[in-house]
């Protein structure tokens, strides 16, 4: 499913119109990524929790040459699904 279909199921499912569903998903995303800027988590219960992980530096190997290279620490997005979403998918 794209973003397109998503609002379309969310319109149909709620009864409301495909341009404040559209609306609406720009502001979760946008309130989601500026939370998680400030390395805070996001917790939707049942659902699930996007948090910041951190990867450490590492060595890593170039596959053309075979040479060992130097891969930085990083954080990155993370999402935790929570019990409800896990009961969902099995």
């Amino acid at each position: 499913m794209n973003k397109t279909e998503l609002i379309e199921a969310i319109a149909e499912r709620a009864e409301v119109s495909k341009a404040t569903v559209g609306k609406v998903l720009e502001a979760y995303t946008a309130t989601i990524m500026s939370t998680l800027g400030k390395e805070e988590d996001v917790t939707l219960v049942g659902f699930g929790t996007f948090y910041v992980g951190e990867r450490a530096a590492r060595t890593g190997r170039n596959p053309r040459t075979g040479k060992a290279i130097k891969i930085a620490a990083a954080k990155t997005p993370r999402f935790r699904a929570g019990k409800a979403l896990k009961e969902a998918v099995q």
